[in-house]
C-alpha cells in the first residue's frame, strides 16, 4: 500500500460516523472532471472509501482532493493534519504534485515571465472552479488587504458576506478588477493557502 493511501486512510479512519457520512455525500456531490457514484461509497468504511478516492483521482491527486472535501464539511483539522502528512512525505516521494506545480512556475518564470505571462491567467482560466472550491477565503483577504490590493471598506464587505462561494464572486468582481499585479497577487495567496487546490487545477490544463 502506497504511503500516500495510508495517509488517506489514517486520516478517514479517525473521523466521527457523522463526519464520514458527510464525506461520502461530499464526495458523490463533488463537481469536476470525475465524478463518483452513490453506489460506489454508501455505507462504505474508510478503508473502501479510500480506495475508491486513489482509483478514481489516481494516487497524487487524491491527497488534494480528499483534503479540499475536508474542508468543505468543516473538517479543517484533519484536512490540516492531511497537509501536512503529505508534505512530510515530499523528500521520499521524489516528485509530489505541489513540487511539481512549483517547478512548472520556476520554468515559465526562467523563460522569461510569469507562469501565465503568454496565456489566459489562471485565476481567470479557473474561476468557475475557484469560486465553487476555494476555503481558505479569511486568510486570502487579509493578504489582499496587507498587499493593499483591497481597501479596509471594500474588505470588510467581503469578510461579512456569508457564503464562500459570494465571497469569492466578489473578490473577482472588487479585487481583481485593477488588473495583472492583482490576479498575481491573489494567485501567490492561493499557491500558499489553497496548494493542492492549484496543483489539481493546473495537472488538469
Amino acid at each position: 500500500m502506497s504511503s500516500k493511501k495510508m495517509v488517506i486512510m489514517n486520516v478517514l479512519e479517525n473521523l466521527s460516523e457523522n463526519n464520514l457520512a458527510k464525506f461520502r455525500m461530499a464526495l458523490v456531490d463533488r463537481r469536476g472532471d470525475r465524478r463518483v457514484a452513490l453506489g460506489k461509497v454508501e455505507r462504505k468504511d474508510f478503508m473502501e472509501i479510500t480506495n475508491v478516492l486513489v482509483s478514481t483521482f489516481t494516487e497524487d491527486r487524491a491527497p488534494s482532493v480528499t483534503a479540499e472535501l475536508l474542508r468543505s464539511i468543516k473538517c479543517f483539522d484533519e484536512a490540516e493534519e492531511l497537509d501536512n502528512e503529505i508534505a512530510k512525505l515530499k523528500s521520499s516521494a521524489g516528485k509530489t504534485v505541489a513540487a511539481s506545480a512549483a517547478a512548472e512556475t520556476a520554468a515559465c518564470t526562467a523563460a522569461g515571465g510569469t507562469a501565465h505571462s503568454k496565456e489566459e491567467h489562471f485565476v481567470d482560466k479557473h474561476m468557475p472552479e475557484l469560486i465553487e472550491r476555494v476555503c481558505n477565503i479569511k486568510k486570502i483577504l487579509d493578504i489582499l488587504q496587507k498587499k493593499k490590493v483591497i481597501q479596509g471598506e471594500i474588505y470588510e464587505e467581503i469578510y461579512n458576506t456569508p457564503v464562500n462561494q459570494e465571497k469569492m464572486r466578489k473578490i473577482y468582481r472588487l479585487a481583481l478588477k485593477s488588473g495583472k499585479a492583482a490576479k498575481e497577487i491573489f494567485y501567490e495567496c492561493l499557491k500558499e493557502y489553497e496548494p493542492y487546490l492549484v496543483a489539481d487545477l493546473e495537472h488538469s490544463e
